[in-house]
């Protein structure tokens, strides 16, 4: 089954401010005895949703009016900490499906790209512009142009930018390395029954 080819991303957005967020504030440590990693979404920035007794605070992604919201923006270095991979796999499985921050911690980057979620960076005062789009219009339809390398919200848009390999991996379809590898199989078989010393008695 061949990769989606990631060339742009289309939804509405909800802003995180702060900069440093990491990936225990992503998802607190507790919630990582899963088996897989379905579910995590429900406890995506849950100490900071919730006071220690279990009432919410008002977090931004839980205000109705962010509520189905796919684009996250964020500050400066991004998924910082630890390495865990159950960072990005709770955007994903919240819904979210691109981040544009200022820059992003690179464990973190990687373990997005691979599940197919460009992380963007984008100039503080940027995301100031497209934060405060959101907030006069929480419908705002916002658009990651990961090809282009552009923003576009409402009549107005931004630069963004990406490395190159990871631009080139999502826009290509090349993103998953394992889901590469499952497609290259018949090749494999194709080169092994050609090779004597794996031919089989």
């Amino acid at each position: 089954m061949a990769l989606a080819k990631i060339t742009s991303v289309t939804g509405r957005g909800v802003y995180v401010p702060g900069n440093d967020i990491d990936t225990d504030r992503i998802i607190p440590a507790r919630f990582m005895k899963c088996v897989t990693f379905d579910g995590l979404g429900e406890f995506l920035f849950h100490d900071v949703r919730h006071t220690p007794e279990g009432a919410p605070t008002g977090h931004p992604i839980d205000q109705p009016a962010h509520k189905g919201a796919s684009i996250l923006l964020s500050g400066a270095n991004f998924g910082c900490g630890s390495s865990r991979e159950h960072a990005p796999q709770a955007i994903h499985k919240a819904g979210f499906r691109a981040v544009i921050a200022e820059n992003f911690a690179e464990i973190f980057f990687g373990n997005s790209t691979t599940l197919g979620i460009p992380c963007v960076n984008a100039a503080r005062e940027d995301i100031a512009r497209v934060a405060a789009a959101i907030e006069r219009d929480p419908s705002l339809e916002i658009t990651v142009d990961v090809a282009a390398l552009e923003v576009r919200f409402g009549a107005d848009s931004i630069k963004i930018t990406q490395r190159e390999s990871a631009r080139d991996a999502l826009v290509n379809g090349r993103w998953d390395a394992i889901g590469d590898l499952i497609d290259g199989l018949p090749a494999v078989h194709a080169t092994a029954a050609r090779l004597p010393y794996l031919a089989t008695a």
